[in-house]
């Protein structure tokens, strides 16, 4: 599980499969009123409260992203304006969930190489486009507007070769440096 503060009241946590695994949930528990995932969210709660020093009381809006193959995202925006100052966070929390699909692949890999053998197998699967940056001397690739048979596919594949990023393609559109735009896959495969 990784955290990270978005502004003054919005924390982004990130769960990787593995993560909910070690837990006993699966991204489906999430619909259901599992004992174990309120058990969960509260626990991520109480984190992201002592690391980022944040009051969390009254009302939060919970945003989930599933993300294919690699986990989910939930945005947990905290309202600053409760009018309760006496109330502290004791499990009293009202939520307001939205839940929905994230069909972008955004992989992480150390060498241009990696990306290269992974062209080369995405091409024999009819898998293209993409957009390939760099950030940090690591390169990204992102994938996206799959059907959901390729996009598991792609998933796959990805996951081979590098690593689901918790980045967003928002942050790295900003930061990164884009290499190339929309058609990374047959671009590389044309070059190398």
């Amino acid at each position: 599980m990784r955290l990270e503060r978005l502004t003054a009241n919005k924390i982004k946590i990130f769960l990787t499969s593995d993560d909910l695994f070690e837990r006993g949930l699966s991204k489906e528990d999430i619909w259901r009123d599992s004992t174990k995932w309120n058990q969960l969210f509260h626990d991520m709660l109480v984190e992201a409260s002592e690391e980022f020093d944040v009051d969390i009381q009254g009302s939060v809006a919970v945003e989930i992203f599933s993300i294919q193959a690699q986990g989910m995202i939930m945005i947990i925006t905290v309202d600053e304006d409760t009018g309760d100052e006496d109330l502290l966070f004791d499990g009293l929390i009202e939520m307001q969930v939205r839940v929905e699909g994230c069909e972008d692949l955004l992989y992480e890999f150390e060498s241009i190489e990696d990306i290269i053998g992974l062209s080369k197998r995405l091409s024999f699967l009819n898998i293209g486009g993409g957009s390939l940056y760099s950030l940090n001397n690591r390169y990204y690739l992102l994938i996206n507007n799959l059907d959901t048979q390729n996009n598991e596919k792609a998933a796959s594949l990805l996951s081979e070769y590098g690593n689901a990023s918790i980045l967003s393609p928002y942050v790295l559109a900003e930061y990164g440096k884009l290499i190339i735009d929309n058609k990374a896959v047959e671009t590389i495969l044309q070059f190398f």
